[in-house]
């Protein structure tokens, strides 16, 4: 079957059946999620992420000498 030849309204009613169906299953893992996540996936992919930007390395505060009573 061809995605493509989905009108929009079908495509929504499918999407937002997928949803419920994955959603409102106790185990999100299980193998018979897989195929409607898949499916789920072709009619509305993820938006691509931009990558985080890499960790600041923040050092640690310098000791500094304690003056003490003589």
């Amino acid at each position: 079957m061809n995605l493509d030849l989905l009108m929009d309204d079908e495509a929504a009613v499918l999407i937002r059946e997928l949803r419920e169906i994955i959603d409102g299953d106790r185990y999100q893992f299980s193998r018979r999620i897989r195929t409607p996540k898949a499916i789920l996936l072709k009619l509305r992919p993820e938006p691509v992420r931009e990558p985080l930007p890499p960790a600041k390395l923040y050092a640690p505060p310098r000791a500094k000498r304690r003056r003490g009573f003589r």
